[in-house]
């Protein structure tokens, strides 16, 4: 019994002094990482409403996975990397499997699933460190530019600031609008805010639109931000997405549903060996080898927070580099993010506070996210073809299709013909050859199935 409580001690003390931190420090660092990625519970339920989910029952959602993600990784790693529903696969989610291949949400949700209990086995096995190395790295960097350029479209045309005509041509948004004068005025001062390394960038951005909104009007007569008759309210978890799984139609399309569900386990895992190297590094926690205290436990609280997100009805929940703010404020251990954890927890109260927020709002933080992935393209060699050519391609037929997986599938076969024709077979991994067959699989039959939605 005493060794039982004394492990139930162990469990729920974090020790911030034993890292050279304190609770006073760590309580800061948890507000500062939740100043640097509380956008998210904006944005994510704008991008799902996409899919004809409601935004209330999204921004309760979102808040309960990104708490629940953040409880795991706070008591299993111990680590200061907080989780929520990651940008990117939510577009994924929404756009690609929803909106464009017209799947049921419940099908995403199977897709997410699965994706998670691979990455949750793979994080128990030794074979995480050979699907890293052996995927090439310019289809991994132009895979998550061309979702930023496409978030960054999404923010643009959800601003009014790029128009399509009935026709599909493009447009510049009508700046004699008040609205769109607003919201261009946001795309401005928003990278600003962050070029000066404002805290909270993107929060001030949607509250300055939210609040200016109250006195601008639209096209139809209303002002773009509306009141609520209240601000708080207990949240109910929406039952018509808890364990909303669609294994029916999952199963049925499975061959066409597998390369995406592939991207949801490769994206999650890719991003998260990135953040937990990038936060771990500043925090001073990272050893000569390259490796990190709890890395077995950090990479399995990842996986296991995407299977209670997809349990609750939201896309992947992964670990967001904006942690780092929260560490370059002291933020050492696991009550750094137990704090955040608490912090999303609490947003869900205010969700018809939060539902209020104009989509107008969100165009800024949308915009720059997109520019913010797109980084990694300036770690590649552009006078090597075989690095820069695939993830090239991959931006430009993302954005001019509309269609990541058309970019992808372009990257990939580019990359496997070019390495191919150099007789550099080494590049042709098993992972990447594998990858190759499920996509040819994929565009064979997107181009003769017909879903049915029933």
């Amino acid at each position: 019994m005493t060794q039982g409580l004394a492990a139930i001690r162990r469990f729920l003390s974090f020790d911030p002094v034993a890292h050279g931190s304190s609770w006073p420090t760590e309580i800061m660092a948890g507000l500062t990482t939740f100043g640097a990625m509380g956008y998210i519970i904006v944005v994510n339920p704008a991008i799902l409403s996409a899919t004809g989910a409601s935004r209330a029952d999204m921004i309760v959602v979102t808040a309960l996975a990104a708490m629940a993600g953040s409880l795991l990784m706070a008591f299993l790693s111990r680590l200061p990397i907080a989780l929520a529903p990651g940008m990117g696969s939510n577009v994924v989610f929404a756009q690609v499997v929803v909106v464009r291949m017209g799947l049921s949400y419940g099908t995403a949700l199977s897709m997410v699933m699965v994706g998670a209990i691979l990455f949750v086995l793979l994080s128990m096995s030794q074979l995480r460190h050979n699907i890293v190395r052996g995927f090439p790295e310019t289809i991994r960097i132009g895979l998550q530019g061309g979702i930023g350029l496409f978030i960054a479209y999404l923010g643009l045309r959800s601003g009014g600031l790029v128009t399509a005509d009935h026709a599909g041509n493009l447009g510049f948004g009508d700046l004699r609008s008040p609205a769109v004068l607003l919201v261009f005025l946001s795309v401005l001062i928003t990278p600003a805010l962050i070029a000066l390394r404002v805290r909270g960038a993107f929060l001030l951005s949607i509250a300055f639109v939210t609040v200016a909104g109250l006195f601008v009007p639209t096209g139809t007569g209303h002002v773009m931000t509306v009141l609520p008759d209240h601000l708080i309210e207990i949240p109910r978890i929406p039952r018509t997405y808890l364990f909303a799984f669609d294994d029916r139609q999952f199963i049925e399309h499975f061959f066409l549903v597998l390369p995406i569900t592939l991207y949801f386990f490769l994206s999650d895992f890719f991003s998260a060996t990135a953040t937990m190297i990038a936060v771990t590094r500043r925090a001073g926690l990272m050893d000569e080898h390259g490796g990190f205290p709890n890395a077995r436990r950090a990479y399995l609280a990842d996986g296991l927070a995407s299977v209670i997100g997809a349990c609750l009805g939201s896309p992947t929940v992964g670990a967001y580099v904006e942690s780092a703010a929260g560490v370059e404020m002291g933020g050492r251990t696991g009550a750094t993010t137990l704090v955040v954890a608490l912090l999303f927890g609490a947003s869900a109260f205010f969700w018809p506070l939060i539902t209020v927020i104009p989509p107008q709002a969100t165009a800024a933080a949308l915009v720059m996210v997109g520019v913010l992935m797109m980084e990694g393209l300036g770690h590649l060699d552009m006078s090597r073809p075989i690095e820069a050519v695939p993830a090239v391609l991959i931006l430009l037929l993302t954005v001019a299709t509309t269609n990541l997986m058309i970019g992808l599938c372009s990257g990939c076969f580019v990359y496997t013909v070019m390495a191919a024709a150099m007789r550099d077979w080494k590049r042709l991994t098993p992972v990447f050859l594998l990858t190759d067959v499920l996509l040819i699989i994929y565009l064979i039959l997107m181009s003769s199935t017909t879903i049915d939605s029933a």
